[in-house]
């Protein structure tokens, strides 16, 4: 790949951009000593303060001189059956304090783990540990039949501990280097394969000592962890407390039924410092908290945050956006409340010892103000994709401020402004084209969640049976609202090519295991769960106006408000039909279409 264009910044800023980037990774290397390495700060961390509270669950609690020992007996284990340095220890298990004892024993033995989520589908799972090569796969009795027919060894804990619990105390002595692996996670593949990313000891320990200074945790903070167990930022939520002797508070699956259970349990745990999915947290921050809140900081990530938080709030909320690839967490930044501040929030600027390129179609760097595809480099870039090096060699490319290193491509499109905030606009891939214009989803879903009576929203392009494709906005509502008022909403806001001619009404988006909407479960249009209007009272012009369309996709039934217009209600029957430019006006006893779709009539006058 070329990056001749990076190279046509003035040479001046070149030299002090590079310069200012090889300081940072000489920081950073000579930082990362012996201690650095996340499961050595966990020890010292239940050396300095044993008997801390490490971990509180449903299932028990642990100290950390408990989580210290056990995950040290377990290290052993591993040890004796012959695992070391780059192998790894698939976790087939449920959120409790043994996972975590199994995730710190995988690290203490020298090798890597793979978090896996035992409510993702069978095969998924089987594919995961094949494909990442796992050397045993640790699980519990209760899971023990599903994790079965894998290709390696299965150890179920809470069965064999009482002979790994006869294993020496101490941790093994094990040497390792920075970029050995620390952890591999999968993530979608293009191709509908997952892939696996390869995360290396310095990585993570760079997203630790980040965080730690960032939001100035201490032993004194209760941090929540409640992420889908496959989803990269359950490791955000694990590692940096843990190293810094914090209690670890893990959620049972009912906390996440609804944004009131999980408000009470964080109050209810005295959560200090926590992460929550970005549809969870669009919902949690609309709402007044209870003077009891002990909560001070309140993470997201995963999906486009298209609100911000009410006035008023206990808690600072920061944004954070990251590909899996680059360790977690690229960018962070605080949000401010909503009065004064409009449009989507920005994911914010680079984390410690991370960058963050922005560069046109042909790889050049665009001004401030320009969108452009994001490329991250720094201490945060991964190694690759586990056993795909065509594909690691696509997406990790050659940096060409800093000999040696990688910068990761990440296909997502931002755009920065002179303060050096990013804002991301979406995937490169996601843009929708409509008539010519280039549409991003996520800009329309943000207008949406502005309107008092939306609490959250999605956008997709759906086509219609002549495979023309039109927007549809899907809404959760939390009042009265009539199609009409929305969309006259939206184009104050919007230009009009961006506004939904469809709009169907949810109780709640879909999301995928890991908290993000899942486009993939959104229902096509019907007649039964389309925002329309009331119908207005009937005038001298005549009662109500039925126009259909060409194809025979959708019907477009408007009553008549007033001698002067229409309001619509759309019935979709198997498509979408765009009819937000159809505009009936009463000109002097007759009807007019102002903007004509192709296909459609001049309908009769009524009456």
């Amino acid at each position: 790949m070329n990056f001749q264009g990076l190279k046509s910044m003035p040479s001046k800023e070149q030299d002090t951009v590079s310069r200012n980037i090889n300081e940072i990774h000489a920081m950073f290397d000579a930082e990362l000593a012996d201690d650095m390495f996340a499961h050595r700060m966990v020890s010292a961390a239940a050396s300095k303060r044993p008997d801390a509270l490490a971990i509180v669950s449903a299932q028990g609690r642990l100290s950390y001189r408990e989580l210290d020992a056990r995950a040290n007996k377990l290290a052993q284990h591993f040890r004796a059956m012959g695992i070391g340095s780059e192998d790894v220890v698939a976790l087939w298990m449920t959120r409790s304090p043994w996972l975590m004892v199994a995730a710190l024993a995988a690290l203490k033995a020298g090798a890597a783990y793979l978090p896996m989520d035992p409510a993702n589908p069978r095969h998924r799972l089987l594919f995961m540990v094949s494909d990442c090569g796992a050397k045993i796969v640790v699980t519990e009795s209760a899971l023990a039949e599903c994790s079965g027919h894998v290709c390696c060894p299965v150890l179920s804990l809470d069965r064999a501990w009482r002979e790994i619990e006869t294993r020496e105390a101490q941790a093994p002595q094990v040497e390792l280097r920075p970029d050995a692996l620390a952890y591999v996670i999968y993530t979608s593949g293009s191709t509908g394969v997952p892939k696996g990313v390869e995360i290396t000891h310095a990585n993570l320990a760079n997203l630790i000592l980040w965080h730690n200074r960032m939001f100035q945790v201490t032993n004194a903070d209760h941090a929540s962890h409640l992420a889908g167990l496959g989803f990269d930022a359950s490791v955000w939520e694990t590692w940096p407390y843990l190293a810094n002797g914090a209690s670890l508070h893990l959620a049972d699956s009912e906390t996440l039924t609804s944004p009131e259970r999980l408000r009470c349990w964080l109050v209810e745990n005295g959560i200090t410092i926590g992460f929550v999915p970005t549809p969870l947290a669009e919902r949690i921050i609309d709402t007044p908290w209870p003077e009891a809140t002990k909560l001070r900081v309140l993470l997201t990530g995963g999906d486009t945050l298209h609100t911000r938080p009410i006035a008023g709030l206990p808690f600072t909320l920061v944004n954070n956006y990251g590909p899996t690839e680059c360790t977690v967490v690229a960018t962070w930044t605080a949000v401010p409340s909503r009065p004064g501040h409009a449009g989507l929030p920005p994911i914010g600027a680079p984390i410690d010892n991370a960058q963050v390129y922005i560069v046109d179609e042909n790889l050049q760097p665009v001004p401030d103000g320009v969108a452009g595809e994001m490329f991250v480099g720094g201490a945060n870039v991964g190694r690759g994709y586990r056993n795909h090096p065509e594909l690691t060699a696509e997406r990790f490319v050659a940096n060409p401020f800093v000999p040696g290193t990688k910068l990761y491509r990440t296909g997502d499109l931002g755009r920065r402004f002179p303060d050096g905030q990013i804002a991301f606009l979406g995937r490169v891939d996601n843009q929708i084209k409509i008539r010519g214009y280039r549409i991003e989803p996520g800009e329309i879903a943000a207008a949406m969640n502005a309107h008092p009576s939306v609490s959250a929203s999605a956008v997709m392009a759906r086509a219609d049976g002549a495979d023309e494709k039109h927007l549809v906005g899907y809404v959760v509502g939390n009042g009265d609202l009539t199609r009409g008022e929305l969309q006259g909403f939206l184009l104050d806001r919007l230009p009009d090519y961006m506004v939904p001619s469809v709009f169907v009404v949810l109780d709640s988006l879909p999301l995928t295991a890991n908290g993000k909407v899942d486009y993939s479960a959104l229902p096509l249009p019907t007649s039964e769960n389309m925002l329309r209007d009331e119908p207005a009272a009937a005038s001298s012009a005549g009662d109500e106006l039925r126009v259909l369309f060409s194809g025979g996709q959708a019907w477009l039934l408007r009553s008549l408000e007033s001698a002067a217009g229409y309001s619509a209600a759309i019935a979709v029957e198997g498509g979408c039909a765009d009819v937000k430019y159809l505009d009936f006006r009463l000109n002097h006893g007759a009807f007019a279409i102002n903007d004509v779709v192709p296909g459609l009539q001049q309908p009769a006058i009524p009456g």
